[in-house]
């Protein structure tokens, strides 16, 4: 018998689309698609029932009583048929460029044809970063630009909480010559092993799930897409990873707690560049 799926259909304030996307995932939804004024989650019919639809009740009503100005989130269910369930989904993950440099594109897909872009394949899964979020844009375009700096010379380079291992590929495509990616959650290392090798860059690259004050060395690079607590968190860790008059780029920053960042490391970094999209910062620093 042909399993039958559920689609949420949620329409909400940007605001909100990344903390609702979480909480959906963290609740089983294997295929969640980012919109501008919302999302669509997918589940398997049986796990979309009664607990989950109050659970999720109770969340967007909390978010409501959190939010500084009135927000209405309206949701909307639907069941969908097995033979629709590819479409549904994969129907809105595209090709997308990013930067100057590259494509992002999923493995069922191909890249159109562009010379000077590079193509990065990622399959959406369960780790965070597949091109599509400003934190991951805002990342790659400060690589291309601290490449830029190197001029073809070698350098080094470090990926804080790697997730799907994008920005570890890129940066093995921009050219760095020694890479170290780390993240905490096995299900990530495994995810970002399997995309290094998709795209040919995981030899290069040593990944694995260390902690970061575990890492004894520094680099010339190292990029850290987290949140503003983690990264305030982290902060003396990630000091001590820069060498002197090297880069750091961070984001997964909301724009109200951007300051909090910049403090904590004005002792050590300038500010040398700053992307906002929507309320997503990302930064580039440079150490002193």
């Amino acid at each position: 018998m042909a399993q039958s799926w559920s689609q949420l259909t949620v329409r909400t304030s940007p605001a909100n689309i990344d903390v609702l996307a979480n909480f959906l995932m963290e609740r089983g939804a294997p295929g969640v698609v980012l919109k501008k004024h919302g999302l669509d989650a997918f589940f398997a019919a049986p796990l979309a029932g009664v607990s989950l639809r109050r659970d999720l009740g109770r969340f967007v009503a909390a978010l409501a009583r959190l939010s500084p100005r009135p927000q209405k989130t309206r949701l909307h269910w639907k069941v969908i048929k097995q033979e629709n369930w590819e479409h549904s989904w994969k129907r809105f993950i595209k090709p997308r460029r990013v930067g100057k440099s590259f494509w992002v594109t999923p493995p069922w897909l191909e890249p159109p044809k562009f010379r000077r872009r590079r193509v990065i394949t990622i399959e959406p899964g369960m780790a965070f970063g597949t091109g599509t979020h400003a934190t991951t844009r805002g990342c790659m375009e400060y690589l291309e630009s601290v490449a830029d700096r190197f001029a073809g010379k070698r350098f080094s380079a470090l990926d804080v909480g790697t997730g799907s291992g994008i920005l570890t590929i890129a940066l093995a495509l921009l050219g760095a010559a020694e890479i170290v990616a780390i993240d905490n959650d096995p299900v990530a290392i495994q995810v970002a092993r399997e995309n290094l090798r998709a795209n040919g860059v995981g030899r290069e690259v040593r990944l694995s799930g260390a902690r970061l004050s575990a890492i004894r060395r520094r680099f010339d690079l190292v990029v850290a897409n987290l949140t503003a607590e983690t990264i305030v968190e982290l902060a003396g860790d990630l000091e001590k990873k820069v060498a002197a008059k090297k880069f750091l780029i961070l984001s997964g920053i909301v724009h109200q707690k951007e300051n909090a960042v910049t403090r904590r490391l004005a002792g050590s970094f300038r500010v040398l560049e700053r992307k906002r999209s929507r309320e997503w910062v990302t930064l580039l620093l440079q150490r002193k």
